[in-house]
């Protein structure tokens, strides 16, 4: 099936998704890589408001390349990261905050039980930094830069951002696991 969302994105927008299904998104997405992630949930634990809001939120693994202008910033490049770096922090970041979807590349291990019945992971094509560039519409503000540039939390505008794979499903179908089985089983037949 394909899928059209607009964010915030609501419990139901992602209950519907099953593993495979094919979604693009319109609305405000933000990146957030490894720094992001540990500053989000430091400040948690600290019990300090963050600078942006989580609640039905898309968080996209990228680092991207922007271009300062007169008049705010410019996408360059904005291709998605590993998300397996992600792993670890990605539970406790759910379990605080109502992010209903991750976007990123390579899936995640570790995360099924986390996303179960309140977040999706939607995997992007790598090598298509330019292509998502152009899918970008407004850079609307940009928060962290303390971090360097890849590390920064960017809020962008995005009009049909994919096509996205839906990767883990709410119900803990994950293709990148069932991937991973059926290799080890062909690998073992060959042994």
């Amino acid at each position: 099936m394909e899928y059209h969302l607009q964010t915030p994105l609501k419990k139901e927008d992602i209950e519907k998704l099953n593993a495979g299904d094919i979604v693009y998104i319109s609305g405000e997405i933000l990146t957030a890589r490894d720094e992001a992630h540990a500053r989000i949930l430091e400040m948690g634990e600290k019990k300090e408001e963050l600078p942006f809001s989580l609640e039905g939120a898309v968080i996209y693994h990228c680092g991207p390349l922007m271009q300062q202008t007169e008049n705010g910033w410019k996408v360059i490049s904005a291709g998605p990261t590993t998300s397996g770096r992600m792993s670890k922090m990605t539970p406790s970041l759910l379990k605080a905050h109502g992010v209903r979807a991750i976007i990123g590349k390579g899936g995640m291990k570790g995360v099924t039980d986390a996303l179960k019945s309140r977040c999706v992971y939607l995997a992007y094509t790598g090598g298509c930094a330019a292509l998502a560039a152009e899918l970008i519409k407004e850079v609307k503000t940009v928060h962290w830069l303390d971090l360097g540039m890849p590390e920064a939390v960017w809020v962008l505008r995005v009009e049909e951002f994919g096509p996205l794979i839906v990767g883990i499903d709410t119900k803990e179908k994950d293709i990148f696991a069932e991937v991973r089985e059926k290799a080890q089983k062909q690998l073992e037949k060959h042994e």
